[in-house]
């Protein structure tokens, strides 16, 4: 009996750990999506033109930020409407994805 409870259990644990796989996000897409941010806040994140630099930043005070936008509660000429086109997920993974790039 022990067996097929192990048996089992590990079939729960295969399962759980292939809906986490897919869960994650292409690292290529979270490029892309970070890639609508470069005309205001420049390739990779490096800003040039007065704008926040977003290479390197805390990605958690970032996300709070966006979030903020996304909300209302941070006013905005124009952050408050691209961050309402994406998910709060992918909000975070842009977010990390800048916070990984080089200052």
């Amino acid at each position: 009996m022990k067996p097929f409870v192990f048996s089992g259990l590990a079939a729960a644990a295969l399962c759980l750990a292939a809906g986490s796989a897919q869960a994650q996000v292409d690292p290529l897409q979270v490029r892309s999506w970070a890639a609508s941010c470069a005309a205001c806040h420049g390739t990779n994140g490096h800003a040039q033109t007065g704008n926040e630099v977003l290479a390197g930043a805390n990605k958690d005070e970032m996300m709070k930020k966006l979030m903020d936008f996304k909300s209302g509660a941070k006013p905005a000429t124009i952050m408050h409407q691209l961050s309402k086109g994406y998910t709060d997920e992918q909000l975070a993974a842009i977010s990390a994805w800048f916070a990984a790039q080089k200052k």
